[in-house]
């Protein structure tokens, strides 16, 4: 059975070196990013790594994903803070041909959900964004946590 066209979602991204060794720029439709690989691999290191911008992007789709199914579903949220944190570790790798994130930790804070809302919503989130799933499939250790701070009457 083939897929219905207008469900299908496209994304597209750029990415070509510069004269400075290391150094990455990155186009995404009109925006432009400067990336630089780690010092460790005698890039600059002075802007962010591929591999944060990968953390970043899990971060903003969980912070974007919560506030669209909150609304979808009449929850109040006053705000959502996203922290993720990976680590790469060349003795734990849960693939032989790939490097992946040996782990990654997701924090997620919700204000103004009851504690069973912020739960739905997280898992929520953890069904929709594509790019926690990818990192689900690809880690080898995925760990998520969440709270949530009731909204105070003013």
């Amino acid at each position: 059975m083939a897929s219905d066209p207008s469900t299908i979602r496209h994304y597209e991204a750029h990415a070509a070196s510069t004269a400075t060794f290391g150094r990455v720029r990155a186009t995404v439709r009109q925006h432009q990013l400067t990336l630089d690989g780690p010092v460790r691999n005698g890039c600059p290191g002075e802007a962010p790594t591929p591999g944060e911008l990968l953390l970043a992007a899990a971060a903003s789709c969980g912070a974007e994903v919560l506030q669209v199914l909150a609304r979808g579903a009449g929850v109040v949220l006053l705000g959502v803070e996203v922290d993720v944190r990976g680590t790469i570790d060349p003795a734990l790798q849960p693939h032989s041909d790939v490097t992946v994130f040996s782990t990654v930790e997701i924090e997620l804070r919700l204000r103004g959900p009851d504690v069973d809302q912020a739960a739905a919503l997280v898992a929520g989130f953890q069904r929709r964004c594509p790019v926690y799933g990818s990192l689900a499939v690809a880690s080898g250790r995925l760990e998520v946590r969440h709270s949530t701070e009731p909204a105070t009457a003013s």
